[in-house]
């Protein structure tokens, strides 16, 4: 098997971020613990809606973490694929809206 830079048993030792700053670390469990609870959203909308972020900002692990959690709280393959491609229309969306500072820009060095 071919080493990649992100080795997926590091997912497992998330938890480990507070052995170099137990008080940060527990504050940082503690609230998203309290996230992921049931809420105005259920956990299976969260978890959905943390697979399509997990695209946005790509991280394999989080990635990894939210196919199986999505999995385990029966969300389908084709409303995961959804998920993602309205965040990739969402990243693309907001990627091309920049463009306005660039066409605001060219016209005003261009006159």
């Amino acid at each position: 098997m071919e080493k990649t830079y992100y080795d997926p048993a590091d997912l497992k030792k998330f938890g480990k971020i507070s052995d170099w700053n137990e008080e940060l670390g527990s504050k940082f469990f503690d609230y998203y613990g309290k996230v992921f609870e049931e809420g105005s959203l259920s956990a299976r909308e969260k978890s959905l809606i943390a697979l399509a972020v997990s695209h946005t900002v790509q991280c394999p692990y989080c990635i990894d973490a939210y196919t199986g959690d999505g999995l385990k709280r029966g969300i389908t393959k084709e409303e995961m694929m959804e998920a993602v491609h309205v965040a990739a229309a969402i990243r693309g969306g907001a990627t091309l809206v920049h463009s306005v500072q660039m066409m605001n820009k060219y016209d005003k060095l261009s006159m």
